[in-house]
């Protein structure tokens, strides 16, 4: 028998320092939910009364400065390793940027982004995914893609193969199963053991991690010369 019962609504932490701030980012969230989509529900309040609830998954959190930003990151990290971040903040950082996605953040928006956007970003992200800068995800999996790092890895047998980096590449790009094997022309049944492997390969036990592994080996590398942009976010 089908049911019809909507999907439990996700709730999404946001925390900013300013409450006019604090307002507006929770009243991006007053729109409708998408049919046969949870609908996203804004939890404002301090990061410590935030922190405090375990069945909150998701934190929207606004950060105005680099430097107390980053330790707030690194605050929550500790506190809830298992929380997703979506992070507001400065532009044209882009060590910044950077650091805030290898620090645990899937998300990372400049403060003049549109709340249309903003509300993108977390939809996104709670989907699994992650949004970032189009140029500098394109840089860091460039970096992973065509100069893997051997002493990022624990056994040198653990480069990638022809397949495999491509598969890497759709993954980064937030791309399903099924949509991998659409595009590369094999059986989806080929992508998971693809999938398999570089989780095996990476030491993690699902597609997040390994994303945010690949993006945090990528940051480690060394700096290479400037290429075509490969992979797409925003």
């Amino acid at each position: 028998m089908s049911s019809n019962r909507k999907p439990e609504p996700i709730r999404i932490g946001v925390v900013a320092d300013e409450p006019i701030r604090l307002a507006g980012l929770s009243s991006i969230f007053d729109q409708p939910g998408q049919e046969g989509r949870a609908q996203l529900v804004p939890v404002p309040g301090t990061m410590r009364e935030l922190l405090a609830k375990p069945a909150l998954k998701y934190l929207v959190v606004d950060m105005q400065s680099s430097s107390s930003g980053m330790k707030a990151l690194e605050t929550i990290r500790r506190a809830r390793p298992d929380l997703r971040m979506i992070v507001i903040g400065p532009a044209g950082n882009d060590e910044l940027v950077m650091k805030t996605i290898t620090a645990g953040a899937r998300a990372y928006l400049d403060l003049s982004a549109s709340p249309e956007t903003v509300y993108e970003a977390v939809k996104i992200v709670t989907q699994g995914s992650i949004w970032a800068p189009r140029k500098l995800l394109s840089r860091l999996i460039d970096r992973l893609l065509d100069h893997p790092d051997p002493g990022a890895v624990a056994t040198p047998s653990v480069e990638l193969t022809s397949r495999e980096r491509q598969v890497m590449e759709l993954i980064l790009k937030a791309k399903s199963n099924r949509e991998i094997a659409l595009q590369l022309g094999i059986e989806e049944r080929t992508v998971r053991a693809h999938l398999a492997r570089l989780m095996r390969k990476a030491g993690v036990d699902n597609r997040i991690k390994l994303s945010m592994s690949a993006l945090g080996r990528a940051v480690a590398g060394k700096e290479h010369g400037s290429r075509p942009a490969r992979a797409s976010a925003y």
